[in-house]
């Protein structure tokens, strides 16, 4: 049994991951941290967890906790990660996995100094909409083009200069909302099509509501020779609004989308064929309880450090860090 402790218990953990924990075989959840301590006493009341914190460092050093799921806003991953892994304990990072590649490059290192496993929620490798994906892509002949394109309107609090959400602070999150959203795309087609191995992007602040850019196009060439581009709007309007990739092959295309789930659409010579694949209530879960079942020896879970750094890389490179 991996009994875990969660740092951070915001939104994502209320229904695309907490439940997971809880209903995975081989898991179970015995403490939750937040430096709010009415946030903390509340989410562990309403999820039945035993304890509570307000400090990490008390959260990992408790002989209870097996492993720790880090939580927090991307600034925080590194040291908690780092923390925890000191202390000899397993964890599962949510993306993306820092808020540069650089720390991405100091977790891997603590990681196998330590022997302690790593793990990032790329969860969407797990999805069933997904490994349906992965096995049309192989329908459709050899890959020739690969295209991302992404538009969303802004949010309303994003209009709010006076309290700005945490994900459009570069300080926090490691850039705008591209830094929060498109990792999930760039890990897919890494998991797809290879590595990525040369990328160039431009961006732009188009509206002026946030300092962070808000608009970014990139190319990138995988390690196969396989090339593509991507397209990513966060201050669309709403007529604009598009959630879509398209992998071109010599017999065919494939497109799908990443966050709306629309049905996956293979075009070949026999026309267009639809496939509406459904997800599992908590998203998480299939890759939850592969990360369970790689801690207590039953399985190997691939969706570890060493797989999620290249999509840090990618993005770092797309934003011109370094």
């Amino acid at each position: 049994m991996i009994r875990w402790g969660f740092i951070g218990c915001g939104e994502v953990t209320e229904k695309k991951s907490g439940p997971a924990f809880a209903k995975a075989e081989g898991s179970a959840i015995h403490a939750v941290m937040s430096r709010d301590a009415e946030k903390a006493r509340s989410y562990a009341e309403r999820h039945n967890i035993g304890k509570w914190y307000t400090d990490a460092m008390e959260l990992i050093e408790d002989p209870q906790v097996d492993a720790v799921y880090i939580a927090t806003p991307p600034s925080s991953h590194a040291t908690y990660a780092i923390m925890a892994m000191n202390a000899g304990k397993p964890v599962y990072i949510e993306k993306p996995m820092a808020q540069s590649y650089e720390e991405c490059l100091r977790i891997n290192r603590v990681s196998r100094e330590k022997g302690v496993p790593c793990f990032v929620a790329y969860y969407r490798r797990y999805l069933p909409y997904f490994q349906k994906v992965k096995e049309l892509t192989g329908q459709i002949g050899n890959l020739i083009n690969i295209q991302i394109r992404f538009a969303q309107p802004p949010k309303e609090f994003d209009y709010n200069s006076g309290n700005l959400p945490w994900r459009v602070n570069p300080d926090i999150s490691g850039g705008g909302y591209f830094y929060d959203l498109a990792p999930h795309q760039i890990d897919m087609v890494q998991d797809l099509c290879g590595c990525i191995l040369d990328v160039y992007g431009m961006c732009s602040n188009r509206a002026g509501l946030y300092k962070a850019e808000d608009t970014v196009s990139a190319c990138f060439k995988f390690d196969s020779g396989l090339v593509g581009s991507g397209s990513w709007c966060f201050v669309a309007d709403e007529s604009a609004k598009e959630d879509r990739i398209e992998i071109i092959g010599d017999k065919g295309m494939l497109c799908f989308s990443i966050f709306t789930f629309q049905p996956i659409a293979l075009h070949d010579s026999t026309g267009r064929h639809e496939f509406d694949i459904p997800n599992p209530e908590h998203v998480q879960f299939p890759l939850v309880q592969a990360v369970v079942d790689h801690l207590n020896g039953k399985a190997t879970c691939s969706c570890d450090g060493v797989s999620a750094t290249p999509t840090n890389w990618v993005m770092d490179r797309i934003l011109g860090k370094f």
